[in-house]
Formats: C-alpha cells, structure tokens, sequence
C-alpha cells in the first residue's frame, strides 16, 4: 500500500492556519481520499491530556526546555497512536501545528537550544517529517487581534508583544530554510487564502493534488 501524505500547517496566533487546515481537509475528502484531520498539541488521548499542561496556566508556568520536553512527550504519543498508523494505511495526515511550531515557539522564540530540539525530534519524529508545511505569516499585532477576538487558550497569547514578534521572525527563518517549507500569506479573505494554499499544494505534490 503507498504511504500516505502528511501536511503540516504552522504560524503564530490568530493567522487563520487552523480554519485552513479545516478546508483543506475538507477539500481532499470530496476528491475522494481518506483525510486525518489532527492538531497539536494534541491529536491522541494521551497528548490530549498533556495539552491541558502546556497551554493553560501562567505564562510563566513552563520553561522553555521543560515546554519543549512536553511537547515532544505529546507529539511521539500522537505520532504512535494517529499519524503513523494513518500513513501506513494511505491516508492523508493534516496536521494543525507540528515539529516547526516547537523550534519556533520554545527554539528561536522562546530560547531553547536548537541542537537541542534537533536531537529530540531526531529520535521522536525520525522519518516522519511532513512531505509538505505551510506557514502562514501576518503581522503579529493582526494576528493577536484575532485570537483575542475568538477568546479560549491564552497562555501563549499572554506573553507579550516582544515575544510574538519574535515569534513571527522564527516562523519566516524556518520558511527560509525550505524543505518542504512554504510561507503562505495569510492576508485577505479565507477564500484568498484558501487558493494560496491550494497552489501551494498543487506545486508541492502536483500529482497527488490532481485536478
């Protein structure tokens, strides 16, 4: 049976990455495919419950090391239990937030050493990257607008406007970095956003978008 495919979507808060990710899975299953639609964060019961640890509490709760080691604990379940299993089957992994948001949350944002987050998504994540990571950037004053707008988790959206700066630079030096990295704008409409995102798969994975 062919692998299936796995897409990853990243950036701060309030870009809009996880209504996308949301259209995109959407969009894929009316072409036919079996879709996991995921988060992170998250996605399987045990990373569920870590979830719970890391995005609620004071802004200060975590360390940027011990953020980082909770992450890769929730992400290697969510990997064992979801994405995996998903991909051996043929079935496309979509993927709200994912190994990027580490190095750019907890790494370049927040401190942590890259080498690092390098050694443990190494030995976590292996083989396993996604075939494809969209990046959505904003200006992170807009972005921030948003998530306060929608209201829910606010741990990470507590920590400051210095740090979401930051955390807006990181996720442009990962998009630079490419490997299946692209950095999708993510201003204007959904339905605008929705077609960046939808060339950026065609070209990526032109014969698996199809027409």
């Amino acid at each position: 049976m062919t692998r299936g495919r796995f897409i990853t979507f990243e950036g701060g808060e309030g870009t809009g990455k996880s209504t996308q990710a949301r259209r995109l899975a959407d969009a894929l299953r009316a072409d036919g495919r079996e879709v996991v639609l995921t988060r992170e964060p998250g996605g399987s019961p045990g990373a569920e419950a870590v979830r719970d640890l890391v995005v609620n509490g004071d802004k200060d709760r975590w360390s940027p090391v011990a953020e980082t080691l909770l992450m890769y604990a929730a992400r290697a379940d969510h990997l064992d239990r979801i994405i995996r299993p998903a991909l051996a089957r043929g079935a496309w992994v979509v993927c709200d937030r994912f190994s990027d948001s580490t190095r750019a949350y907890q790494g370049l944002a927040g401190g942590a050493a890259p080498e690092l987050i390098e050694a443990i998504d190494a030995a976590v994540v292996g083989p396993d990257r996604p075939d494809l990571t969209l990046i959505f950037d904003l200006p992170p004053e807009t972005g921030l607008e948003r998530a306060a707008a929608r209201g829910g988790e606010a741990r990470f959206e507590a920590k400051g406007a210095d740090y979401h700066r930051k955390l807006a630079n990181a996720f442009r030096t990962l998009a630079g970095r490419g490997e299946g990295r692209v950095l999708i704008d993510a201003s204007g409409a959904p339905d605008e956003v929705a077609a960046r995102v939808d060339a950026a798969l065609r070209q990526a994975l032109p014969l698996e978008a199809g027409a």
